[in-house]
């Protein structure tokens, strides 16, 4: 039995789209053809119009309900796969003409086969170039789950001339025939021209959406990693598994995932601020969206805009959100501190300020919520339940984000400070990101 299950699996594996798979569509297509001339020279020059002329009515029909089922894209199938399916048909007529004029029953039995043949190459070229069905397996519904491939960042597709607009982006995606299936990583230096903010580089998603053509325009989610660490950080934490697993429920559709680099160093703190140790607000809020805008080709409005982060990166996500409601207008701030913090608030603000009190409030957003109101910016606090440093913290962050006007919630999840609780936080307000950012329809 196990045997029996182990071949079926290889076989579920083999490709119909490879060479192999060609070839033998190439030879199963020539014997169809030459079984079609055969039955083809045996009727009469008018039962011959009359069926090619059938063939070429139903293919242009074939062309145009593929064409009206997935406007505004562009026609879908290739003028290759247009002389597969007119070739096919034409072996159907004639079969069946051959059928109803024939009374010898191996003439029809050949131009059947004949048919079948053409028919059955006609399908592999077709699913070849569309990539629908890559696997046996995936003729009988048994599909390998989507993956998010690696790559550099030259591998990513360009600026297309027609994009996919409207909102929610949902309502108006159509996902073309020859669907991608898988996202893509990569990395990219976002430099900081005004900031001067010397980044690592930062990580980028681009899930399967983005790299169908035409493109909708997407969303935008800017995450931050914790302290001490680096974007890449952001994939031991589910990053590709959690964005490609909904882009997979969503029709290939799921926001754009960019993770700056917001340290400069693996065990650098120079804290979401612009001082002394540095201008990641800047970074963050001016060098950041402007790179984006000009390298990815997006929804590049504020409100199709979200900041999202664990420990010190929820920090960053409040600060930022708080200091530049115009520019994130939406957060998710997991695990973060009440105040941006090096352990000590005399030893922060003397390192990042000189121990200029005023200036620190200026910036700090509590301090900035204390006394300005934020009624256009929403938000989420998530925090774990055994997180006895970090809970009464989020919790002082969310009353003030209440009593400033942001529209907010706030929950605890099972475990402490770690993956346990940002894993399922983030997997668990995508679904909210992607409504509040236009990729979805809000929740009414």
């Amino acid at each position: 039995m196990q045997s029996v299950h182990h071949l079926l699996t290889s076989a579920s594996h083999l490709s119909v789209t490879g060479r192999s798979a060609a070839a033998a569509m190439l030879a199963v297509g020539v014997a169809g053809g030459l079984g079609l001339a055969a039955a083809v020279g045996r009727m009469s020059l008018r039962a011959v119009a009359i069926a090619s002329a059938a063939a070429c009515a139903a293919t242009v029909g074939v062309v145009v309900v593929v064409w009206a089922a997935f406007r505004p894209l562009p026609v879908q199938l290739a003028g290759r796969d247009a002389l597969v399916v007119a070739v096919a048909l034409l072996a159907l007529f004639v079969a069946v003409a051959v059928a109803a004029r024939s009374s010898g029953r191996r003439r029809t039995v050949a131009a059947v086969l004949a048919a079948c043949a053409l028919c059955a190459s006609a399908v592999g070229v077709v699913n070849r170039d569309v990539g629908r069905y890559p696997t046996l397996g995936a003729l009988a519904g048994h599909r390998p789950p989507p993956t998010a491939r690696l790559a550099d960042f030259d591998a990513v597709p360009g600026p297309q001339q027609r994009v996919q607009t409207g909102s929610p982006t949902a309502a108006v995606w159509q996902s073309p025939v020859r669907r991608t299936l898988d996202g893509m990583v990569t990395h990219a230096e976002i430099p900081g021209i005004v900031s001067g903010f010397t980044a690592r580089p930062a990580l980028v998603y681009l899930p399967p959406a983005y790299l169908d053509t035409p493109r909708p325009l997407l969303p935008v989610l800017v995450l931050v990693a914790g302290d001490p660490g680096q974007p890449d950080d952001w994939l031991g934490n589910g990053l590709a598994e959690t964005v490609t697993a909904f882009a997979a429920a969503h029709d290939g559709l799921a926001p754009v995932v960019v993770v700056p680099d917001a340290l400069g160093a693996t065990d650098a703190v120079p804290l979401c601020l612009d001082s002394r140790l540095g201008n990641v607000d800047t970074y963050l809020a001016v060098d950041v969206p402007a790179w984006v805008a000009g390298h990815l080709q997006v929804d590049d409005a504020a409100q199709a805009r979200a900041i999202g982060g664990y420990s010190y990166g929820g920090t960053c996500a409040i600060q930022l959100a708080t200091n530049h409601p115009d520019v994130y207008p939406t957060f998710l701030d997991m695990s973060g501190q009440d105040e941006p913090s090096l352990g000590e608030h005399a030893a922060t603000v003397a390192a990042t300020f000189g121990g200029d009190e005023s200036a620190f409030a200026t910036v700090s957003a509590r301090e900035v919520l204390a006394k300005h109101l934020r009624p256009g910016v929403s938000g989420v606090f998530v925090v774990g339940a055994d997180d006895d440093e970090y809970r009464p913290q989020q919790r002082r962050m969310y009353d003030a984000a209440r009593a400033a006007g942001m529209d907010v919630r706030y929950y605890e999840l099972p475990g402490g400070h770690s993956g346990q609780v940002w894993v399922p936080g983030f997997a668990g307000e995508l679904d909210w990101l992607a409504r509040r950012t236009g990729l979805l329809p809000p929740v009414e």
